[in-house]
């Protein structure tokens, strides 16, 4: 038993390391060879492990559980974080594409500008900074003068009415939904009322803001 649970720790680790090796771009864009490596990597390694019964299966999902939150408390440390989630790194900068980082990324500068169409931007004149995240993302920063325009550019104050709560769905009043915003089904039923909605079955959604308890309604079609 201690054999197996030893080649599980060494295959676990040994895949790890492998997919941090693929680079950060493997796991963002899982583009058909990024997923062939990764799935191949499981099936080679984890495929060359023999399983007897039921006792040594239970034994290896609690090892690979155990690896899972040491690693995730180590990566908690700032001086092991770099290496074992990685670091952002920097692929425009004041307006720049970083060449070198896209290489040592393996981001090829068709991705990069995929990422930037996609949260808004088809000119890239038009950002300043992009950083690859370690979970493969991409953070994107425009330009002062090319950020979409917000309330606060124009000084204009917005009303705050609270998160959405979903008190009824598909006719049946979700009754956990009212307890969060201190209401009952007699008040949900009596706004409704007011607003000449008599039957809960035909209603397809209902929300209450969390804040100004406004109540909105969509029928089924």
């Amino acid at each position: 038993m201690l054999l197996f649970i030893g080649q599980i720790m060494l295959l676990f680790s040994i895949y790890i390391f492998s997919v941090r090796l693929l680079g950060k771009s493997a796991i963002a864009q899982l583009t058909a060879h990024d997923f062939g490596a990764i799935f191949f990597l499981a099936y080679l390694l984890f495929g060359s492990l023999e399983v007897d019964g039921v006792t040594q299966g239970l034994v290896g999902v609690l090892v690979v559980i155990l690896l899972y939150l040491v690693i995730s408390k180590l990566t908690l440390i700032n001086k092991l974080n770099k290496y074992l989630a990685g670091e952002s790194t920097y692929l425009i900068k004041n307006g720049k594409v970083m060449k070198r980082n896209l290489k040592r990324s393996r981001f090829t500068l068709s991705e990069l500008l995929s990422s930037i169409r996609t949260a808004g931007y088809f000119d890239l004149s038009d950002v300043d900074f992009a950083l690859l995240e370690p979970n493969g993302e991409i953070s994107i920063l425009p330009k002062r003068d090319k950020g979409f325009l917000t309330p606060s550019h124009l000084n204009i104050s917005v009303e705050d009415r609270g998160l959405p709560i979903i008190v009824i769905m598909e006719g049946i009043i979700q009754h956990q939904h009212l307890d969060l915003i201190d209401q009952d089904d007699d008040w949900l039923k009596d706004q409704l009322q007011k607003l000449g909605y008599e039957d809960i079955s035909n209603i397809f959604l209902a929300t209450v803001k969390s804040k100004d308890l406004t109540l909105e309604v969509y029928l089924e079609n």
